[in-house]
C-alpha cells in the first residue's frame, strides 16, 4: 500500500568522474538491463543545476495490451502526495484559512485526543492517531469508494497510539484528515485544490488526483512479475488515500514540482523553510534524505504495485525522481545509480547471472521456523520449483539464490541464510537480524 517509507543509503558509488554524456548513456543501459531481466518497469528522471536533463522510460503501461509507457504516461505516486498536501496546508496558512496551531477538535472532535492535536502535529506525524492502513480490515475496503465520513468513522474507532507531540510515528490517517480539512476550509474538492494551486501555477499537465486507471488515457497499471508472468496488482480506490496517496504524475513533472517549491513558485520562501523543520528526520510532508556528505529533502511512496521517490539536494542543485509500476529489487540501488549519473560519477552495472540450487538441497530447507525474538513464524516451502517464505498471516514471497544456502528477496530487503545441519535460519531485514529454529 502507500504506507511504507524506505530510507536511502549511498553505497557502492565510485568517485571516478566520467563525462556526463557517457554516464547518462550508461544509466540508460542500466535501466534497459533491469527491464530485460524483469527487475523493473517505470519512468526515471533527474535534474542538474535545477533543470531536468535526463528522462528514461522502460516497460509497459498495459502489459495485456502490449502498450508501452512513454514520457507522458501517468503513474500513481503514493505518499509523495503528502508533500503536495503539505504545500496546500501552507498555502491555506498564507490565505488565512487555517493556522498551524489550530486544533483537530475544531474539525473532527470525535478523533481521540483531537483537542491536543494541532495541524502541525498532523503534518509531522506526531499525533498518536492510529494508521488505518496497518489494520487487517483495510484489505476489505481499500478497493471500494469511501466518503470522508466513512474514513473519519474508521479512524476514530482506533485508540490513540501515544500522547500527541511526544514522538514521530508515520500514519496515513494524519494526511487523510489533512486532505479532508483542506476541503472544509476552502469549500472546494481536494482535486480542485491540486489543480488550481499546484498544477496550474507550474503548468503541469499530467499531475492531478487519480481515479480508476484507464490505460487508453496513457495511465499505467501496476504489476508483479512472478514465474515468468506479469500479474496486475489490485487498484486502490483513490477516494481512500485522499491527501495521503491519491495523486498521479510523471517523474519529470515531479521534478518541476519540487524545483518550483524550492524556488518559491507555490508558497512563500519562509513557509518552504518551515516545511523543512525536521524533527526525527520528518518535516511538513517532507523526509530528510542523506547522500554522501549532503542532505536533501523529498518523499517516497508505495501504492498497489507502484513505487516512487522524489528527492532534491539544494547544495548540489540536483533532483532525482522515479516511479515504477513493477519492481523486484531494492529501490536504493536505483537511487544510488541515478545520483551517481546526475553528479557525473561512474557506477557498477549489476550482474544478473543467476545461481541454480538443486531441488534436493532446497528440500532440506523446507519447514516451519520459529524464534522467541520475533512474533511471527516463517514457513519455508517449494512451489513450482521456487523456494518461498511466508510469515504467519502474510503473503508468500520468492527467495532468489545468492549461494547454495543464501537467499534474498530484494524488494523487501530480506536476506536469509540456512544451516541445514542444525536446522536454523538466519533472517535479516534492514538492521533487524534473527535466528530461527526449524520445528
Amino acid at each position: 500500500m502507500f504506507k511504507k517509507l524506505l530510507f536511502l543509503s549511498a553505497l557502492g558509488i565510485s568517485t571516478a568522474v566520467f563525462s556526463q554524456q557517457n554516464v547518462k548513456e550508461k544509466l540508460g543501459s542500466y535501466f534497459d538491463s533491469l527491464f530485460v531481466h524483469h527487475k523493473v518497469m517505470g519512468s526515471f528522471a533527474f535534474a542538474e543545476n535545477d533543470r531536468p536533463t535526463f528522462v528514461k522510460v522502460i516497460g509497459f503501461a498495459d502489459v495485456e495490451k502490449k502498450q508501452k509507457a512513454n514520457i507522458n504516461t501517468q503513474y500513481r505516486i503514493g505518499s509523495i502526495s503528502k508533500t503536495f498536501t503539505a504545500v496546500l496546508v501552507m498555502k491555506a496558512v498564507e490565505d488565512k484559512k487555517i493556522s498551524l496551531d489550530k486544533k483537530l477538535s475544531d474539525f473532527y472532535p470525535e478523533i481521540p485526543n483531537a483537542d491536543k492535536i494541532t495541524i502541525e502535529n498532523l503534518l509531522q506525524h506526531r499525533t498518536g492517531i492510529h494508521n488505518l492502513t496497518d489494520e487487517a480490515e483495510f484489505a476489505q475496503y481499500y478497493t471500494k469508494p469511501q466518503t470522508g465520513n466513512d474514513l473519519v468513522a474508521i479512524i476514530k474507532k482506533y485508540k490513540s497510539d501515544f500522547e500527541p507531540g511526544s514522538k514521530h510515528e508515520y500514519s496515513n490517517s494524519n494526511f487523510i484528515l489533512l486532505g479532508l480539512i483542506l476541503e472544509k476550509v476552502y469549500k472546494k474538492s481536494y482535486t480542485e485544490l491540486i489543480k488550481t494551486k499546484i498544477a496550474k501555477p507550474l503548468k503541469l499537465i499530467s499531475t492531478g488526483v487519480g481515479g480508476k486507471i484507464d490505460t487508453s488515457k496513457d495511465q499505467a497499471k501496476s504489476y508483479q512479475y512472478f514465474n515468468g508472468i506479469y500479474l496486475a496488482a489490485p487498484e486502490t480506490d483513490m477516494s481512500v488515500p485522499i491527501g495521503a496517496g491519491n495523486i498521479v504524475s510523471t517523474p519529470r513533472e515531479l521534478l518541476i514540482f519540487i524545483l518550483g517549491l524550492e524556488n518559491g513558485k507555490l508558497i512563500k520562501r519562509e513557509n518552504v523553510d518551515k516545511m523543512k523543520n525536521f524533527i526525527d528526520d520528518y518535516g511538513y510532508g517532507l523526509v530528510k534524505f542523506p547522500f554522501e556528505k549532503y542532505s536533501g529533502f523529498g518523499h517516497n511512496g508505495a501504492i498497489d504495485g507502484f513505487r516512487s521517490e522524489l528527492v532534491y539536494f539544494p547544495e548540489l542543485k540536483t533532483a532525482v525522481s522515479f516511479i515504477t509500476n513493477q519492481e523486484d529489487m531494492d529501490s536504493d540501488d536505483i537511487f544510488d545509480k541515478m545520483m551517481a549519473a546526475a553528479t557525473g560519477k561512474d557506477f557498477k552495472m549489476p550482474d544478473f547471472k543467476g545461481i541454480v540450487v538443486s531441488a534436493d538441497i532446497l528440500k532440506k530447507y523446507e519447514g516451519n521456523y520459529k524464534t522467541k525474538d520475533f512474533p511471527l513464524d516463517i514457513k519455508i516451502f517449494i512451489e513450482n520449483g521456487v523456494l518461498k517464505g511466508q510469515a504467519t498471516g502474510q503473503d508468500a514471497f520468492p527467495l532468489e539464490a545468492v549461494s547454495e544456502n543464501e537467499f534474498k528477496f530484494d524488494i523487501a530487503g530480506i536476506k536469509v541464510k540456512f544451516n541445514a545441519e542444525n536446522g536454523t535460519m538466519d533472517f535479516a531485514q534492514g538492521a533487524n537480524q534473527f535466528t530461527f529454529k526449524k520445528e
